[in-house]
């Protein structure tokens, strides 16, 4: 019973208290995540150089390419569960849970043993520059070798997160975010290890956080109760967690393609000062990006929640202020993070005017609209959360990864400056984002009809059901 004070009631009662009550841990989850890259930037900034800070800065989009794919697949076991959860399917939540985890475990060591044979290649395909390569290589092998305990947490997070508990995942990350930073400042400053050093604090770091998630499902009671001696790998519910998870770990690759693209370019200018800069406000808008992400991730939830249920009256509630919370959001964060941009950027490089000039028009580009981003994340958030994952990703490949590659295959040789790369996000944001607007409205009627039955469609439509009448 004492479990329970971490579920959300999410099919009934006010809707946006519950959100925010969901949502605002979640954020600084996100927040907390990001703090694990962040600390190694700041600290490699600050105690070891420029060269460093690009080496660990430039694997970002790599990684998040590498990872993207099994993590979107984290994101079906949040849409599997849920809906079972407001089905009150409690025996398909416990078969999900096991294959979810025997899935999570599979993936982390392929990706382990990919990403240690493969970081140096992978490096030099990105036009990774040749001063930074050898210590980007160090810090990507090791980074590699915590992939398990990574999808182990992002796994055991979204199955928590399913009924509505985003508190534990926090306490988890706060705990692993502080070992983080005592074992960064500890292996660089007192140890010298340099770049392996935050690689090494890191991976520690997401060991500790897949254990403790891990400990507290065999903790829980009722249907979220892991066991593993029933781990295994059930296929048909892999199918239905891929049905949701492999679009959506497949449009994440896409995204992370479109943006190693554009890290590409950049590192064609073969300056490190450009690759410090972007870096150090790719870190920072990190931050913004967590917050509006957590809206995106609540809308999915309380979606597949109330869908799962019938409701599908407050699925119309749930967009709409999960869409208000989003763009809130997004202008508030990212135009504080442009107005103190100089500050911010100074603590990720100090003393070096270039690197926080080139970190500026980053972000003034990319910052000040990203609210625009948070809309496209949320509105294909309720289209998961219905049941439609293959179109939203079909149109981030277009909108996304095939305007990025266009734009710098045309518009980039014609005004080549960083600025006109990050121009292309904003640019993208808002086609996509319309797209997938226009796709919700589309189907909305009919999915809802799936759930509540032909006369919801013949009502939505104008059209009445016929009138029974008593035969003579």
């Amino acid at each position: 019973m004492q479990k329970r004070q971490y579920q959300i009631d999410m099919c009934s009662g006010p809707l946006w208290s519950k959100i925010l009550l969901f949502a605002l841990p979640l954020m600084a989850s996100s927040i907390l995540q990001l703090l694990f890259n962040a600390a190694d930037v700041v600290v490699v900034g600050q105690f070891v150089g420029k060269e460093a800070l690009a080496a660990v800065g430039s694997n970002t989009s790599l990684i998040n390419l590498m990872v993207n794919l099994f993590v979107g697949l984290s994101v079906g076991t949040n849409v599997v569960v849920a809906r079972d959860l407001g089905a009150g399917r409690h025996d398909n939540v416990s078969r999900s849970i096991h294959t979810s985890v025997a899935l999570s475990l599979v993936s982390g060591v392929i990706m382990l043993v990919f990403g240690v044979i493969m970081a140096r290649q992978l490096l030099v395909w990105m036009s990774s520059p040749t001063d930074v390569i050898d210590l980007a290589t160090v810090y990507l092998r090791i980074y590699f070798l915590g992939m398990p305990a990574n999808l182990l947490y992002n796994f055991g997070a979204a199955i928590l997160r399913a009924q509505g508990d985003t508190q534990r995942p926090l306490y988890y990350l706060t705990v692993a975010g502080v070992v983080n930073v005592i074992l960064n400042l500890l292996l660089v400053i007192v140890f010298g290890l340099g770049v392996a050093g935050v690689a090494l604090a890191t991976i520690t770091a997401q060991y500790i956080s897949a254990a403790l998630v891990m400990r507290c499902l065999m903790r829980e009671e009722g249907a979220l109760r892991l066991d593993l001696k029933k781990l295994r790998m059930e296929w048909s519910v892999v199918k239905r967690i891929l049905q949701v998870g492999l679009p959506a770990g497949f449009q994440g690759v896409v995204f992370a393609l479109s943006n190693v693209v554009i890290q590409s370019s950049l590192n064609s200018f073969d300056d490190a000062v450009i690759v410090a800069g972007s870096s150090a406000a790719a870190n920072i808008e990190g931050f913004v990006y967590a917050g509006m992400n957590s809206f995106y991730q609540t809308a999915m939830t309380f979606t597949g929640q109330n869908y799962g249920a019938g409701k599908c009256h407050r699925v119309d509630r749930v967009m709409l202020w999960c869409e208000s919370f989003t763009v809130i959001t997004g202008l508030v964060l990212g135009n504080l993070a442009y107005l103190f941009g100089q500050t911010l950027a100074g603590i990720y490089a100090p003393g070096e005017p270039d690197v926080i000039a080139q970190a500026i028009v980053r972000m003034s580009l990319i910052c000040c609209p990203y609210f625009l981003c948070g809309i496209m994340d949320v509105t294909v958030g309720m289209l998961r959360g219905i049941g439609y994952s293959i179109i939203p990703m079909l149109v981030s490949l277009v909108g996304a990864c095939g305007l990025r590659l266009v734009w710098v295959a045309t518009v980039f040789p014609l005004y080549r400056t960083p600025a006109t790369l990050y121009l292309s996000y904003p640019v993208t944001w808002t086609i996509t984002g319309a797209v997938q607007i226009i796709f919700f409205f589309v189907v909305r009627k009919r999915a809802y009809a799936k759930v509540q039955g032909s006369d919801y469609l013949r009502q939505s439509e104008g059209r009445h059901p016929p009138v029974k009448t008593k035969s003579a």
